[in-house]
Order: C-alpha cells, then structure tokens, then sequence
C-alpha cells in the first residue's frame, strides 16, 4: 500500500474527517488553517483561514454546504464548504474541544474545556435561528462540572450526544432536555477520541489506559475491547468489515526519547469478533493522532504528530483476507 502524503500543516494533525460521500478529507492541526483536500488523489482544494490558534476539531455536513471548526483562539467558526468564506463566528470563554453538526446540519453542539477558571460546557446552537448566532446565545448550554469533556459525538437521529470525558467517563445527554440520559464508566485514563459506526448503532471509544472500546449508542453497553501496550489517540470502525484501526503511540513528550521502531506509531488493524489484531501499517514518524475508514470502506487516513496526513488504499490482499479462528 503506498500512501499518498498529504503536506499542508506545519504542526502536529489534530483531527481528520471524511464527508458523507467520501470525495473530501478535511484536516486541521495545531496550526490555524483548517485545509480540504481531494480523497482520490491527495489535492489539496483549498484552506479556511479565520482561526488565530491551534485547531481542534473539524466536521462538515452531510450535503457539504457548511464546515465547522473549533479552535483554541476560544471560537468556533462556521465556513461555506465551496468558496471558503467565514458565515459565523462564535466566541466562547475556552478552548472548543469537539464540535459536530447534527444528522439533518441544522443544528451544532460544540463543547469548551475547562480553563482560566471558566468550567466546560456543552452547547447547542440551531443555524436557522439568526438571532443565536448574532447574539452568540446557544438555545442551551450543559455544565459539565466533574471532569472535562475530551471527545463527543452525535447519537443516531440527532437526539443525543455521547460525550468522553477526561476521567474516563461517558454521558449520553439529551439534545433536547439537555440532562444525563445514561452514564457508563469502563476506562480507567483519558477519552482521547469516540467515533460512531456507518449506521450509527455503535461507537468506538480510544483511550490513554491503552484500549479501545466498542459500546451500543443508545443502552451505552460494553461489547469489545481491545488491548494495546500504548495510549490509543483514535479508533475508527471500518464501514464494511468487522475490522477496527486503532492508532496512538507514547505521549508526545516521551517520543524523542525512543526509536521510531519502539516508538509504536503503526495504525493497528484489529477484528471486532475475536478482538485480535491481524495487520499494522507503518509510515508516520510520531504518535497518530486522528484516524479516519473511507465511507465506502476501501481505504483510510491517518494524522500524525508529525503533521503529515497518510491516505491509504487497500490492496486486493485486504478484501480477499479471510480470518482463521
């Protein structure tokens, strides 16, 4: 498999994510530019500029007129996915962790973290309602008071959103009341990434106590795990096989410190009915942190530490593999 290199960032990959239909991959980093890029051939289209810190977390719509980014420069900003142009700016007191439209696109939750003595919330904001956004008033706004949320995504339907939080703990929170629908607890470290399957039933978690987990969206129920020696960033579930890719390394810190042959910076591939892995794929030259499956399952991204974002399409060898249990 010889990846195609994408070279658009100057700091580590943050976040990598497909549209619906597969043809676009946006990017964005510890830098300020949030780039598109043609899936097919590793084009780069264009970039979004606006933001002034590190960018966190990216989405785009599922009729791909709108993207949405949230930042560390304490905003959230909202694009026109075709030209480019900034629609809406919307400041918050923190950094935006995580941010995601709803399945119809009109409605947006992105959640801060807690710093400079603000405490994290969850916030909804509805994109037909001008006034909101004019007025940067979110129709509601979660307190999460225990831990900080790390990573969230929406739940099937746009009614609830599944949130990770730095203590190792999941909530499922209503999209319209606002209040903890179910809780759960299996990871002992951190939530570094949830990623929810093509049909939305089930949601892979990654975390730094060096497992990945997959659990039923709507009971939060525990089904898999599967195990690695290192912090796991990303886990993405392929949309076509019982397959999982799992991708992570040593913090960054401890990474000068060892070879990149010790440093673990493969993307991992494990299947989902025996929880055993069964192929690695090398080339990044740190810890990957943001993974991503093609929604027509044929092959996957991986962002890095080291800012280079890797497209890789299966070869032949993948489809006809057949698992021996």
């Amino acid at each position: 498999m010889r990846p195609i290199l994408l070279q658009g960032h100057e700091r580590a990959i943050t976040q990598i994510k497909y549209n619906r239909d597969g043809d676009l991959l946006f990017t964005v980093a510890k830098d300020p530019v949030v780039n598109v890029w043609y899936s097919v051939n590793g084009e780069r289209l264009g970039t979004y500029n606006g933001h002034t810190g590190a960018v966190w977390c990216v989405d785009v719509d599922w009729d791909n007129r709108h993207v949405l980014s949230g930042s560390a420069d304490n905003s959230c900003r909202l694009f026109d996915c075709e030209t480019g142009k900034q629609l809406a700016l919307l400041e918050t007191n923190s950094a935006v962790r995580t941010c995601g439209f709803d399945f119809g696109g009109n409605i947006i939750m992105f959640s801060t973290d807690k710093q400079m003595g603000y405490q994290c919330f969850v916030s909804f904001i509805d994109l037909r309602d001008p006034t909101q956004i004019e007025d940067n008033e979110p129709y509601m706004k979660i307190p999460c008071n225990e831990s900080k949320i790390t990573s969230a995504v929406w739940g099937p339907l746009g009614e609830n959103v599944i949130t990770g939080h730095e203590n190792g703990e999941l909530n499922l929170y209503s999209a319209k009341s606002g209040e903890i629908v179910n809780t759960m607890k299996e990871h002992s470290k951190q939530i570094n990434d949830i990623q929810s399957s093509r049909d939305m039933t089930m949601f892979i978690t990654a975390s730094k106590d060096c497992t990945a987990k997959i659990f039923d969206t709507t009971s939060l129920e525990h089904q898999k795990t599967f195990r690695t020696e290192r912090p796991v960033n990303s886990a993405a579930l392929s949309p076509i096989y019982d397959h999982v890719v799992l991708g992570g390394g040593q913090e960054a810190m401890d990474v000068t410190t060892t070879s990149t042959r010790i440093g673990k910076f493969e993307a991992r591939f494990f299947h989902v009915a025996v929880e055993e892995e069964f192929g690695r794929v090398k080339g990044h030259f740190g810890p990957i942190n943001s993974l991503a499956f093609h929604p027509d399952g044929k092959s996957y991204s991986s962002g890095g530490e080291d800012g280079y974002v890797r497209i890789h399409y299966f070869d032949q060898q993948y489809f006809d593999f057949e698992p021996e249990f």
